[in-house]
């Protein structure tokens, strides 16, 4: 008879204590990472879901990064369009209220005020965010424009602003002494005549219209479609007739101005001796009139070309400064130059350096904040309504006048006028309001797509979480149950092992 010992008996609950110690050693591992398992396929059938569940968590979380960089560019933008915004009308507020009296730079105080608001302007358009200039378009390494000293002085080979300024302002007065913005008067028996210098020429006063109420008069109307080479250059007249024109009588002359502004001289017949100002004397007969008229006409066009002119030529100026490309005096003497030319990059400072196309400027950066939604937030700093403000800030930061010039408080005041009404809203043109406000839709999709995307990844993360992660407190009565069986096992394990023959063994 074979006797055989507990040990092969235990096997099984050794083998079952094992199981339970590898129970409760997965189970503290879960109670410890909050985890089902350390491995997909620790999770079963689900692991594939989990790991759809995982990508779509990474997608979302590579959106939220794209949201979060494009929240701060456009923030940075916004900034910097409202400092154009305040740079423009602090120049505007300037141009209204400024005193006339010039300092020895030749410059009233509106001015310069104008000139830092420029410096700042230029300084807001080579914005950087993230290294990459924002109002550059596509050439995000490359500044938006010229340094702002540049823009206004030039450089040792490059003309800037201030020397378009005086090179158009001579061509503009023409050669007379006093100038008279490129106009020829003449009198010939009762008739009174006014003529531009050159066919085709840009430069000086264009004539628009002539009215008279002069008793007996006729007048000779400009062409309302300005002629070309080699047709003779525009004119107009007024032919007194044989019967002098009554006190109170009176002649409008209309020009329009290198800017596209108009002015009007009005001149009334007096008997008045001497005649006040802005009236001519009725001479014995018309032929004397005439000649009085033509007098007036002659100071009556001075004072136009030396004061108002003076402020259009210097907008007109900016404006071919600011042009792509720039456009320039296109001869020597400038004073009787007939044509504009195109200025080059190696004699004329080129103001806006970034990226030059022809496609929205929005479209230059754009970036994907969802599945389904692209957000295009580019800028360039020659959009329209960006360079209307430069030029006029420019203009009015860039003009000095003369202290000794009798002409002086004309031209400023002209200046002042002219910068007011140009940074006023133009209707129907781009504001840098209306730049803003696509920043603003912009931001607008992004918010509703991190909306959307914040509500998806809470949904995601708990369904991963319910599959990947544990409940601590099933967990934890799950060890003190495995527990209470382990335990239980080591003392029915130990009592068999201490289990032997003796002790069936009858005793003496």
């Amino acid at each position: 008879m074979t006797i055989d010992g507990v040990s092969g008996r235990t096997n099984y609950i050794g083998t079952s204590i094992l199981n339970l110690q590898s129970q409760l050693n997965t189970l503290s591992e879960q109670l410890t990472s909050g985890k089902k398992a350390n491995t997909y396929s620790g999770l079963g059938v689900q692991s594939g879901f989990a790991t759809g569940l995982r990508s779509q968590l990474s997608a979302l979380s590579a959106y939220s990064d794209t949201a979060t960089m494009l929240n701060t560019r456009i923030g940075v933008v916004n900034l910097s369009l409202q400092g154009l915004i305040d740079a423009g009308s602090e120049t505007k507020t300037a141009a209204t209220g400024s005193s006339l009296t010039l300092n020895e730079q030749g410059q009233t105080p509106g001015q310069q005020t104008a000139n830092a608001s420029f410096t700042q302007a230029i300084a807001l358009l080579n914005t950087e965010s993230g290294g990459r200039y924002l109002f550059s378009g596509r050439a995000t390494d490359t500044p938006s424009t010229a340094s702002a000293d540049e823009i206004l002085n030039g450089t040792t080979s490059q003309a800037g602003l201030r020397q378009l300024i005086s090179e158009r302002k001579a061509a503009d007065l023409g050669t007379g002494t006093p100038p008279t913005g490129r106009l020829v008067t003449a009198q010939a028996g009762t008739s009174v005549s006014i003529s531009e210098d050159a066919t085709g020429s840009p430069f000086g006063l264009k004539l628009s219209a002539i009215s008279s109420s002069l008793t007996g008069s006729s007048v000779t109307s400009p062409p309302t479609t300005a002629p070309t080479p080699p047709s003779p250059p525009a004119s107009e007249s007024v032919d007194l007739g044989a019967t002098n024109p009554k006190d109170g009588d009176s002649i409008q002359f209309t020009f329009q101005l290198p800017d596209g502004t108009s002015e009007s001289i009005s001149l009334t017949a007096s008997s008045a001796n001497p005649p006040p100002a802005g009236s001519f004397a009725i001479g014995a007969d018309t032929t004397e009139t005439a000649a009085n008229l033509k007098g007036a006409l002659d100071t009556a066009i001075g004072n136009l070309a030396n004061g108002p002119l003076v402020a259009a030529s210097a907008v007109a100026a900016s404006n071919n400064f600011f042009a792509d490309p720039p456009q320039r005096v296109g001869s020597s003497p400038f004073s009787s130059a007939t044509t504009l030319v195109d200025g080059t990059p190696a004699n004329t400072v080129t103001w806006y350096t970034g990226e030059k196309g022809t496609d929205s400027a929005r479209g230059t950066a754009v970036a994907s904040v969802d599945p389904s939604v692209s957000v295009q937030y580019g800028a360039r700093a020659n959009e329209q309504a960006i360079v209307d403000q430069l030029k006029s800030i420019a203009v009015y930061a860039a003009v000095t006048t003369n202290p000794n010039d009798p002409n002086a408080n004309a031209q400023i005041t002209a200046l002042n006028q002219r910068v007011q009404a140009n940074l006023a809203v133009q209707p129907g043109a781009q504001s840098i309001q209306n730049i803003q406000s696509d920043f603003a839709g912009a931001q607008a999709a992004v918010k509703a797509a991190t909306t959307r995307q914040t509500q998806t990844t809470s949904m995601a993360q708990s369904m991963l979480d319910s599959i990947e992660g544990v409940d601590d407190n099933e967990v934890a009565t799950q060890i003190m149950a495995l527990q209470t069986s382990l335990q239980a096992s080591y003392q029915t394990t130990s009592m068999l092992y201490q289990t032997n023959l003796l002790k069936y063994l009858p005793i003496g």
